[in-house]
């Protein structure tokens, strides 16, 4: 191809590269929060570390991007467009590392710190190729300019092309690649995470990378100064991306089976989510399946574990439906808000109580019914948030149950008073809420927030927590009520497991009144006005050191 002007066809390949590799750099970003979340959390530490290496690596990226097309050696037009046709699959073999490195790398860095631990995380998977991506944006403005030049030397014109041409040049490549980062998230939220692993999904990314390579060194839209290496490094880098893609599951499946809580599991089934990849693991490996255990498991928290005869093994389950039973006895409709594995609204509907259950994540509801014996015809499903269904709602429950986790614990919007409002406004006069939370012992402050904030809407409120010797990270269960509750109800759950029957049988017969001195503690958090956040983001932190403490990598890997 002759040098000379830039043709509009040229033009159009050129700039439908940079829309790309602007989409790649979003789609990175937001798959690389999701596959870091399991082992460092969700505080705004965490997200800091995120934002601070995505900004500093495009910032790094812009600066070699400008720095190599201003040597001091002018490089020629086709040794820009070489630089500019490789950056993509380079970009896609430094993925591809990643992605070799961090199954078996990230567990430890977490375990060494989860700050220190988060920045070089993101290090390993973004720094590299949003360096290089990000590189292109001026390279292509060089590129633009060497042609605008060339266009004028051809004319006869000893003038340069004008400032605001140049100028103009570069804000349509900036605007391209801008678009394209928009395009990238749109993909990757809604084809990329609900249908593909993460793993796969990043891979996914790299691949469309690499061919971007090899696709300009089998028609180069300019000339490159060698395209023999370009073949090799687009070829490269698509047969390394590729290959990985294809064999993704033998690869990481040296991980199983895993160790956990004397047991071997091994993983059943996958599912994406937006709201974090779901495993269905059983155990121990090797029995026979009925007598195996299945456990839902969703970004870093066992949601629930029962065993083949979907018979929850989790204290929790049992926990709020005695507690349901002791203050609501002859409770005719109830609102349940978390669906988990169904065991607690397919509970209180077996004894008689129209249950409806809200759940945010479209793929609890699947995972549910196929695999934890889920009857949608027994229990009312709406698919909405927490607080949107809330608002729509008036005095119809004589108790609602609040099972809401997500991450480190249950998010900040909703333990508001605003969300308290709607939540006393669902209840009938007479109604109460049973919540299911963990207080940190040693970090009293933010339950004391939480509590003193519930009271502001339902001052009538008992705290019940199991006696778990040595745990400083325990379950809590909070009764209220706008009105007076009535004295509970002596209840006998016969079908809790064994190992369960005692501890909840006492902790049924031990309530807690909120004590004055919580209430001096503790600050009323609404939705304009939270200032607990660090103290949140130390317990969610707190909590996240205790997972990868406990928690094997295999599990953890998102």
């Amino acid at each position: 191809m002759a040098r000379g002007p830039l043709r509009i066809q040229t033009m159009f390949l050129l700039y439908a590269i940079i829309f790309s590799t602007g989409g790649a750099i979003l789609a990175l970003e937001l798959l690389a929060s999701r596959i870091m979340t399991p082992y460092f959390g969700v505080s705004i530490y965490i997200w800091t570390g995120i934002l601070s290496i995505t900004l500093i690596a495009l910032a790094a990226g812009y600066w070699y991007g400008g720095r190599v097309t201003h040597a001091r050696r002018k490089p020629s037009i086709e040794r820009l467009a070489q630089w500019y046709l490789e950056q993509p699959a380079l970009a896609g073999l430094t993925i591809v590392a990643a992605c070799l490195v961090y199954p078996y790398a990230f567990h430890a860095l977490a375990s060494f710190d989860l700050v220190i631990g988060a920045f070089v995380a993101c290090i390993v998977l973004l720094f590299l190729p949003l360096l290089t991506t990000s590189a292109m944006n001026p390279l292509l403005v060089a590129i633009m300019t060497q042609s605008s030049r060339a266009e004028a030397d051809a004319s006869g014109s000893k003038a340069t092309a004008p400032l605001e041409q140049l100028d103009a040049g570069s804000g349509r490549v900036f605007f391209v690649s801008t678009v394209g980062s928009v395009a990238g998230v749109i993909v990757t939220a809604f084809v990329l995470m609900p249908y593909v692993s993460n793993y796969n999904a990043v891979l996914a990314v790299a691949l469309v990378l690499s061919l971007l390579s090899l696709a300009g060194a089998v028609r180069p839209p300019v000339p490159v100064a060698s395209r023999r290496r370009l073949l090799a490094v687009g070829m490269a880098a698509t047969l390394a991306s590729g290959g990985l893609l294809a064999f993704s599951d033998s690869y990481l499946d040296r991980l199983w089976p895993a160790r956990y809580g004397g047991v071997e599991w091994q993983k059943t089934a996958e599912y994406g989510s937006l709201f974090g990849t779901v495993k269905i693991l059983a155990g121990p490996v090797g029995a026979d399946p009925d007598n195996q255990l299945r456990i839902y498991f969703q970004d870093g928290l066992v949601q629930n574990t029962l065993d083949a005869q979907n018979r929850s093994q989790s204290f929790f389950t049992y926990g709020l439906e005695g507690l349901v039973q002791s203050f609501k006895p002859r409770a005719t409709r109830a609102l349940v808000l978390g669906l988990g594995a169904g065991v607690v609204p397919m509970s209180l509907a077996r004894h008689g109580i129209e249950v409806t259950a809200v759940e945010i994540d479209p793929v609890s509801f699947e995972v549910a019914r196929k695999h934890f014996g889920f009857d949608p015809a027994q229990v009312r499903t709406v698919e909405a948030d927490a607080r949107t269904y809330l608002r729509g709602c008036n005095g119809e429950y004589d108790t609602v149950v609040v099972d809401l986790f997500h991450g480190d614990g249950i998010p900040e919007y909703l333990i508001t008073r605003d969300f308290f409002h709607d939540l006393r406004g669902c209840l009938k006069p007479d109604g109460v809420v049973v919540f299911n939370t963990f207080v940190d012992l040693d970090r009293p402050t933010v339950y004391a927030n939480f509590l003193v904030t519930l009271h502001a809407e339902l001052p009538e409120i008992v705290v019940y927590r199991p006696d778990a010797a040595g745990s400083r990270h325990v379950n809590s269960f909070v009764v209220a009520s706008a009105g007076a509750l009535v004295p509970p109800s002596p209840v006998r759950l016969r079908e809790a497991p064994p190992r369960h029957a005692a501890m909840l049988q006492t902790m049924l017969e031990r309530p807690n009144k909120l004590d004055s001195d919580t209430l001096r503690r503790g600050a009323i958090i609404t939705d304009a006005r939270n200032s607990i956040s660090l103290d949140i983001a130390d317990a969610q932190m707190a909590y996240r050191r205790l997972v990868i403490e406990t928690v094997p990598r295999a599990f953890l890997l998102n």
